[in-house]
């Protein structure tokens, strides 16, 4: 049994990056990558965020890790973190477009320079992301992309203007390459996160009342843990969804399927 699970959702020797590897939730699949015989490339803007995970990993004895200081909305930078990558590692086969910010502000105050930066750490850098390493995914005739959407995606959530349209729009984009590449031997995939909340996130979005309404609109009746996506992220990864391409999977504790 356990030698026909390994075999059907191997990751051995599989190349995988992951965006935005330094926070909350990338970091621990960062972590998963590793810990499933992968080499990882740890890309974030705050390089000492990713280097801070690339010393766990090396510490527990995973040797193939590099981290890469990126800004994901800078096209260049994805193609220079994408050739020290394959200088480094041979190629790319596992992609996660993790990086992205968000913001509370009220909708009649948000600024045009808070509306760009929000756009461009999440749907601006998924595009390009997925510009960049899906072209040499697709030159080699294989990979796996996963993006990062939201239980905000669709309806949007409230208090989170920007930040919905965004990820609306990387669902979008995530079916249109699905569609675009399915013959091409890549896939193009989003993970739809339920609440999973940083300390960012409780200060600036959950009062008493909010976290109420989203624990009682949540079946499981509690929120989720970042090691409770490595499931989905690691299965799309792999072999074992090779008929699964412009698919948006929830992990939201039925979140999503809530109605009264």
């Amino acid at each position: 049994m356990s030698s026909y699970l390994n075999e059907l959702f191997s990751l051995e020797d599989k190349v995988a990056v992951v965006t935005g590897a330094g926070g909350h939730l990338c970091s621990e699949m960062a972590r998963a990558f590793a810990r499933a015989g992968c080499s990882v490339a740890l890309l974030d803007l705050r390089l000492e965020k990713a280097e801070a995970v690339e010393a766990e990993l090396q510490k527990a004895g995973h040797t193939g890790v590099m981290s890469i200081a990126m800004n994901v909305s800078k096209k260049q930078e994805h193609q220079d973190a994408l050739d020290e990558i394959v200088k480094r590692f041979g190629k790319v086969d596992i992609l996660v477009n993790g990086a992205g910010i968000n913001g509370p502000t009220p909708f009649f105050d948000i600024s045009l320079e808070e509306w760009h930066a929000i756009l461009d750490s999440q749907i601006t850098g998924t595009f390009l992301g997925c510009q960049v390493f899906g072209r040499h995914m697709v030159n080699n005739g294989a990979g796996s992309i996963v993006n990062i959407s939201s239980a905000s995606a669709g309806p949007p959530l409230s208090k989170a203007f920007a930040y919905s349209v965004a990820k609306a729009g990387i669902k979008n984009l995530t079916q249109n390459l699905g569609r675009e590449w399915g013959r091409s031997g890549v896939r193009v995939n989003a993970i739809r996160p339920g609440f999973l909340p940083t300390e960012w996130n409780r200060k600036n979005f959950i009062t008493a009342d909010r976290e109420k309404a989203i624990l009682g609109h949540t079946p499981m009746a509690r929120y989720g843990e970042p090691s409770e996506l490595v499931g989905a992220v690691l299965w799309l990864a792999s072999d074992a969804a090779s008929f699964v391409t412009g698919a948006e999977i929830a992990v939201d504790g039925g979140f999503s399927c809530m109605t009264i």
